[in-house]
């Protein structure tokens, strides 16, 4: 139900295509964050008008609310949330370090206490399987532990460890349930890798998970609070690591920096809540770097946010509009600004698809970093 193929090359770059059961999705792709079944402040519809073809949700809070036996009955995710496209599930893993003071980590899994209404809350291997698959999602993702300082071996090697035979216990769910089902289920699930900022780590991690055959795999314990030329370090010897064959996710990444660094190392695919939740501070990416239309320089400014933009927001208003919405807290400009900066990362996607195909991707590359480091605004 899965397929991936490459369809162009340029140095470690590349591009294709990845099929699931709800359509494919052209690679790189970027996933806007959906983290309770709904990218905040956008229809379906206007995600798609923005070029978004996949989209990601959050396995641990839609498991607390409002559950995935629910999510089911209804129909499943894409149903429930009416988005017809792919849909790839994070399996809570993250929740291990962001919900530290409420979680017990074990060789069997980990208990929560919610951070809802402090109910009692087990995710194993398996129930993480189920649940995915309860929401009928293309793309579920491996329940793995990561640590909140990569650079503590001390903390990386027991997390790396107990993540590899989580995948191993992920793999074998799967097949118990594919067994046992009368039915298909459009669910696939990718490992994920850890190991901190170590390399051994890293390389024991992916021999480990590599010899599991899974369709997928993704990178991930790595922007924490560690330095930037570690995150990159620690990222181009990763997906050297995993198999070419297979599409490689980088989790939780990022600027459109990291994007444009990242696909140049192999990555196919991304996810951030940084477009939407810039986007509802005011914050708005450009092709010459980001500028906050709360400044007072943009109360009488005319211009649309990106002249090269052609989003409904920079078609439709101008930076003194935005100004003016944000500064009397209106709703609309959080909207406004989200689906500006849902735009800009969809449209800056394609561009790196096309540098790819065209075999100019280190000049892409090059002239777009040396364009988002100019000053663009001052304050007024």
């Amino acid at each position: 139900m899965l397929e991936f193929e490459i369809s162009a090359a340029a140095g470690d770059a590349r591009t294709g295509r990845l099929r699931t059961a709800h359509g494919a999705v052209a690679t790189p792709a970027f996933m806007p964050v959906g983290t309770y079944g709904s990218v905040r402040g956008l229809t379906p519809v206007q995600l798609l008008e923005a070029g978004t073809e996949i989209v990601l949700s959050n396995t641990y809070h839609l498991a607390l609310r409002p559950g995935a036996e629910t999510i089911s009955k209804l129909g499943g995710l894409h149903r429930f949330m009416g988005w017809d496209g792919p849909i790839l599930t994070d399996s809570g893993g993250f929740q291990l370090f962001s919900l530290a003071s409420h979680v017990k980590v074990r060789d069997s899994g980990a208990v929560f206490r919610s951070h809802l209404d402090g109910a009692r809350f087990e995710m194993t291997p398996e129930r993480a399987v189920e649940i995915q698959r309860l929401l009928g999602v293309d793309i579920g993702m491996a329940f793995d532990v990561l640590t909140g300082d990569p650079g503590d071996r001390h903390a990386a090697a027991p997390a790396a460890a107990r993540t590899a035979a989580w995948a191993r216990r992920t793999r074998d769910a799967q097949r118990a349930c594919r067994e046992r089902d009368t039915g298909d289920t459009p669910t696939e699930f990718f490992a994920i890798l850890q190991g901190g900022l170590f390399e051994d780590l890293r390389r024991n991690n992916a021999d480990a998970i590599g010899e599991l055959d899974f369709p997928g795999y993704a990178v991930g314990g790595l922007s924490v609070g560690e330095a930037r030329p570690d995150t990159l370090a620690t990222a181009e010897l990763s997906v050297g690591l995993l198999p070419a064959d297979r599409p490689r996710y980088m989790m939780g990444m990022g600027t459109p920096l990291d994007l444009v660094e990242m696909a140049g190392q192999g990555y196919d695919l991304f996810d951030c809540v940084m477009p939407t939740r810039n986007g509802r501070n005011g914050t708005l990416f450009t092709g010459d770097g980001t500028l906050s239309v709360r400044n007072a320089v943009h109360a009488d400014d005319d211009r649309p946010v990106d002249d090269d933009c052609e989003c409904y927001c920079c078609r439709s208003f101008s930076r003194a509009y935005l100004h003016h919405l944000a500064k009397r807290k209106e709703m609309l400009g959080p909207i406004l600004g989200s689906l500006h900066n849902i735009h800009f990362y969809q449209r800056l996607m394609a561009d790196i698809r096309s540098a790819i195909r065209d075999d100019r991707y280190a000049a892409f590359r090059d002239g777009f970093v040396d364009r988002q480091g100019r000053p663009q605004e001052t304050d007024a």
